[in-house]
């Protein structure tokens, strides 16, 4: 006879067989080794302390587990910032480049993409700064990783650079900006994460307003997510500055998408980093530019707003309303530190900085 505890037991491990494994974790698809980076450009956040760290001289994106959860508060002030990343990997403030720069949303530890040396000779690093001001080097021997390599990179030598030019985790997926050496160079591709194998990307076309063609080998340079009317949309900022959204759901792997030019920003300008936040019951995007400052772009009529199919000439703007904030000068890097403040990389007369300040 079949005691109950046995009849309770065995019915248990019925329903759990029937209900599967336990839900993974996103770590749990990483395996243990050491990446073997070729450069570092973008990077981006996901969950759990994953960052995503675009290379374009390998065509990849790498996962990796920075171990970094555990929070830490404070407004960072740290000054001569490439002075003190100069020393620290052993050369001059002039040998170094920062690619990107990225908060940790789970601790709030800023981490910087660094490229030590020129050419051929050059090695890329991740570093990591404190609002203390302590910078130490994420180490990447022997740590969780996965990496993705991109089927189609742009086989022109001059735009190695742009082979991945932004990225971010979106919803489960990695968005990947850049060129690739399809029809359509300028390329967006959605890989879900854990990473399969990467796809070819959408190839993108968008109405360029201040050239006043349409386009399909500029890159986006930045972008973020948002949604518009329920639907989650890639905002995309061009040289010269057309911004444009493209709806996430229509980016498959090897369609040809056009997108929607909701704004023209100016010309003879390259955007740097986009983010949006929220203030005051509205929704904004943050914009830094090489010669246009930091601009605070309002998201109302986002949805309605009709797509530009003429040229604006002269350095003139349309579509979306901004407004220049006067008090962030020099800013070549940014991204949202907490729902508060956001955290900036500047480029002032004594070298660079790195600084909070509150969202405008």
């Amino acid at each position: 006879m079949v005691s109950r505890f046995t009849a309770l037991a065995v019915a248990a491990a019925v329903t759990l067989a029937l209900a599967g494994p336990a839900h993974a974790g996103l770590k749990d698809s990483l395996k243990q080794g050491t990446p073997d980076l070729k450069s570092a450009g973008a990077l981006a956040f996901g969950p759990e302390g994953i960052l995503f760290v675009g290379d374009s001289r390998g065509a990849a994106v790498f996962a990796i587990d920075t171990d970094d959860t555990k929070p830490m508060s404070g407004e960072y002030k740290v000054q001569g910032l490439d002075g003190k990343i100069a020393s620290m990997l052993g050369t001059d403030s002039k040998s170094i480049s920062i690619g990107d720069l990225a908060v940790n949303p789970e601790s709030g530890r800023a981490y910087l993409s660094v490229t030590r040396g020129k050419g051929t000779d050059s090695a890329p690093a991740i570093l990591r700064v404190a609002p203390s001001g302590q910078i130490d080097e994420l180490s990447l021997k022997s740590v969780k990783f996965a990496k993705a390599m991109l089927p189609n990179p742009t086989k022109n030598e001059r735009g190695a650079g742009d082979v991945i030019t932004d990225l971010a985790y979106v919803k489960g997926q990695v968005i990947i900006a850049g060129l690739s050496n399809e029809e359509f160079s300028s390329n967006l591709r959605s890989i879900p994460f854990p990473f399969a194998e990467a796809n070819k990307g959408s190839g993108v076309k968008i109405f360029h307003t201040a050239h006043g063609r349409f386009e399909t080998a500029s890159p986006v340079r930045t972008f973020t997510a948002y949604d518009i009317n329920g639907e989650t949309n890639i905002v995309a900022a061009y040289t010269c500055t057309p911004l444009v959204r493209f709806p996430l759901s229509q980016l498959k792997p090897g369609e040809k998408v056009n997108g929607m030019t909701i704004a023209e920003l100016g010309n003879r300008n390259k955007p740097l980093d986009m983010i949006v936040y929220q203030k005051g019951g509205k929704d904004y995007l943050l914009l830094a530019n090489s010669a246009r400052g930091v601009m605070k772009i309002t998201t109302e009529g986002i949805g309605e707003a009709e797509s530009l199919t003429n040229p604006v000439t002269g350095g003139g703007t349309k579509g979306l309303k901004y407004e220049t904030v006067a008090s962030l000068k020099g800013v070549v890097h940014l991204d949202k530190q907490d729902k508060d403040h956001v955290l900036l990389l500047i480029m002032g007369a004594d070298g660079l900085s790195l600084e909070s300040a509150p969202l405008p």
